[in-house]
């Protein structure tokens, strides 16, 4: 049965199947959080940005300053791309 964990989890039998499958605390309750919220949909695909093979080199150059990743001047298009996955 599931517990009753105040206001701070907002789908307690979500939260304990989730703690029962060997999830963290935290995750779980993100998760359970996340599921009751209307306006949230945790299961969806994230982000929107295109896949770094679709990139310039200079938009990838740019991303891994952005980062700090050292060596970038010296990095072609493929070495990049595995820096800013790394």
């Amino acid at each position: 049965m599931a517990k009753n964990h105040a206001n701070s989890i907002k789908d307690d039998k979500l939260y304990e199947d989730l703690r029962d499958e060997g999830y963290s605390k935290e995750k779980a309750a993100r998760i359970a959080n996340a599921k009751a919220n209307p306006d949230q949909h945790p299961s969806k695909k994230g982000g929107k940005q295109p896949p770094y093979e679709d990139w310039t080199k200079e938009e990838l150059y740019d991303r891994a300053q952005e980062i700090g990743i050292e060596g970038r001047s010296d990095m072609t298009k493929d070495e990049l791309i595995d820096a800013l996955r790394d």
